[in-house]
């Protein structure tokens, strides 16, 4: 997708951040920031939210070198060239398919 693509060249280049929320639910999740940046890159978008406000977004599933599923919302801010990191989490196997790429009805 050409979202995760222009995500990725920003990143490349040191052009993201990562907002206050991600940084919660890694610490939460006991993940760290260098795990996702390289996990990324090989990331599948399964997601997309072109109208998201304020700056287009994507749900993004990467696995960890040990296998284990990873969430990381993108944003990508066109005008600044940054991707932003909304959020990222261990999904819930009880709200996620097996794969982790379709979310469970309730």
């Amino acid at each position: 997708m050409a979202i995760l693509d222009d995500i990725n060249r920003a990143i490349r280049v040191l052009r993201y951040r990562v907002s206050e929320h991600a940084g919660e639910e890694m610490k939460a999740d006991n993940l760290r920031e260098a795990q996702l940046l390289t996990a990324g890159f090989d990331g599948e978008v399964i997601e997309d939210y072109p109208g998201a406000y304020p700056c287009p977004a994507c749900l993004v599933l990467v696995h960890l070198a040990a296998g284990d599923p990873v969430h990381v919302v993108w944003a990508f801010e066109r005008q600044s060239g940054y991707a932003v990191m909304v959020t990222a989490y261990r999904p819930d196997p009880k709200r996620w398919s097996a794969d982790f790429r379709k979310r469970v009805k309730p």
